[in-house]
């Protein structure tokens, strides 16, 4: 596949590393409480280092990264390596229950793994509750020594990490969400590398400024940080050339609008060719439900030529502002991901030995005597895939269960397609809208092609859905609205050059159909990266099995992983 390749000889990975001129990066992160002022109120949040967002971390496809983090907050945490394939390290993926125990206060883990076949913007985050609202940052994969940018190089490359703000504790917010049933409050503001920008009050001074030279060309690598929203993202007076997404180089193409979502990284060219003032970077909001509650607000960055003018946040130059879409311009979105395709011609795997058929969507729960329903009439959100309302373990990890065979902790029973049929975008029947808790794993032999139908439905409301695969990237084949109808819809698949990610926006009342092989030993998690939605249920886990011999299984686990 375009950005991810088969390694046949791992045993023999660290010294094929050294000749090649890779590096072992070791680091530490520490997670702590730290005061920071945002909205004119000083507010203790989570951090890593001290430092919101987080610490960039910079390689080169091949090295290796060693990353101890010790825990000096009050809450259990993991980091997840957004992205990384971890070839045979599942037990550093990071996700709370799925590949490891979490690291409980006071408490340390070090992950390690190599990064193979990947190079462009990724990101890490925590993988516990909703901590990623403020720990999280850039992972910059260049390449090896020797080796260019397909495309010029840039002048100079800027992380650009979208988040999502709340005046109040992230934990406390889907933690009594979670008490009532309803849904969670919406955030306060979207920010900019941690800054809502000088549209809010109190905010003026320390607005996220690019300095750039007149003429010149930066790699802007943006990075959708926040929890529940899909951004829309523009540049006053600038084109944008996307030349990369998730770690995956594309066939460049020129657009005005970027639509990113959670857990989507979006690479692009922007030549500084416009008269030396200020511009401004603005995002704000796409939304696809019906009748939510949503942030409407738009937060800004200002481009600053670096050309003797005034950099005063001050009237004196007002920044130009961009066009964003309307909130709920599918239009737009949709015509963003259709120009996204490989820069050449892609094997495609087949044949397809496992042919999937997944709906992903909301729901709802009847209320039980004594509990709390803040949902719509008396009941309480949930969300499923194929039926099935994602239940998380809280005594072992699923990797830890798997590997040692240790009973109770899940099953291997998810359906390979709904349950019941029925018209999945139409007048969806209430009898359907309670799906089943459960804490069910999909079962794929090493090796085996796998094709998913991933399948957005009505219920409650449609909505677009950045699904997210761990340990995989993926080809998106083909999107699309309606009910996926196999017959027709294969027509349309992209057998050419299709576009490889990690986090698939799944169209609102829309199909999208992905293909991989599966030969990463290990239990990965798929889920809404709607972070609202994955605590609700949006979830399941593939179980890969081993395939023949050491360079095709799952590695020991390491001595340091958290125990339950």
């Amino acid at each position: 596949m375009a950005c991810s390749r088969v390694r046949m000889f791992l045993l023999s990975l660290l010294g094929f590393a050294l000749l090649a001129g890779a590096e072992v990066h070791e680091h530490e992160f520490i997670v702590q409480e730290t005061p920071v002022k945002r909205l004119c109120n000083e507010h203790n949040i989570i951090t890593v280092n001290g430092q919101f967002p987080g610490p960039t971390l910079e390689v080169r496809e091949g090295d290796t990264l060693v990353i101890n983090v010790v825990n000096h907050a009050q809450y259990n945490v993991t980091i997840h390596w957004h992205g990384i394939r971890q070839f045979r390290t599942g037990w550093a993926d990071g996700p709370e229950f799925v590949t490891q125990c979490p690291i409980k206060p006071g408490g340390s883990y070090k992950y390690r793994f190599t990064i193979e076949g990947q190079e462009g913007t990724l990101w890490w985050h925590a993988h516990s509750s909703w901590l990623r609202a403020t720990v999280y940052g850039a992972l910059v994969i260049r390449p090896r020594e020797g080796k260019a940018y397909p495309f010029e190089k840039p002048s100079r490359e800027v992380p650009v990490l979208l988040g999502e703000w709340w005046n109040a504790n992230p934990i406390d917010v889907i933690r009594e969400a979670q008490r009532t049933g309803g849904g969670p409050n919406v955030s306060d503001a979207f920010t900019i590398n941690g800054q809502p920008g000088d549209l809010f009050n109190c905010s003026r001074e320390d607005t996220t400024a690019i300095s750039v030279k007149p003429g010149e060309t930066a790699l802007l690598r943006f990075i959708n940080s926040a929890l529940n929203h899909e951004l829309f993202v523009s540049i006053a007076g600038h084109k944008m050339t996307v030349v990369g997404v998730d770690a995956c180089y594309t066939k460049p193409f020129t657009t005005s609008v970027l639509m990113i979502a959670p857990g989507q990284t979006t690479d692009v060219l922007v030549t500084m060719d416009q008269p030396p003032t200020r511009y401004y970077v603005a995002a704000r909001a796409y939304v696809s439900a019906q009748g939510v509650a949503f942030d409407n607000t738009t937060t800004t960055a200002v481009i600053e030529y670096d050309c003797g003018c005034d950099t005063d946040f001050g009237p004196s130059i007002p920044p130009a502002f961009p066009t964003l879409p309307a909130f709920n311009d599918t239009g737009a979105a949709t015509a963003f991901a259709a120009g996204i395709k490989s820069p050449k011609k892609v094997e495609i795997p087949s044949p397809v030995d496992e042919n999937l058929f997944f709906t992903v969507g909301l729901g709802l729960f009847n209320c039980k005597p004594g509990q709390q329903c803040g949902g719509p009439n008396n009941t309480r959100f949930t969300a499923s895939m194929n039926n099935v309302s994602f239940v998380f373990p809280k005594t072992d990890s699923l990797l830890h269960a798997h590997y040692y065979d240790i009973p109770g902790v899940f099953t291997t029973d998810f359906p390979a397609y709904p349950p019941v049929q029925f018209d999945y975008t139409g007048n969806v029947s209430r009898s359907l809208w309670q799906p089943i808790p459960a804490t069910k794993l999909y079962k794929l032999r090493f090796g085996s092609v796998v094709q998913i139908v991933l399948q957005d439905t009505s219920i409650v409301t449609p909505e677009n859905h950045p699904i997210h695969i761990h340990g995989y990237d993926f080809l998106i084949l083909a999107e699309g609205f309606g009910n996926y109808d196999a017959e027709k819809d294969a027509q349309k698949f992209n057998l050419e050059n299709p576009p490889q990610r990690n986090t698939v926006a799944v169209p609102v009342n829309g199909w999208a159909v992905i293909r991989f092989r599966a030969d990463n030993p290990g239990v990965w998690l798929m889920h809404c990266h709607l972070d609202v939605h994955i605590t609700w249920g949006l979830a399941m886990a593939f179980l890969v099995e081993d395939g023949y011999g050491e360079l095709e299984s799952l590695e020991a686990p390491p001595v340091d992983l958290p125990m339950c």
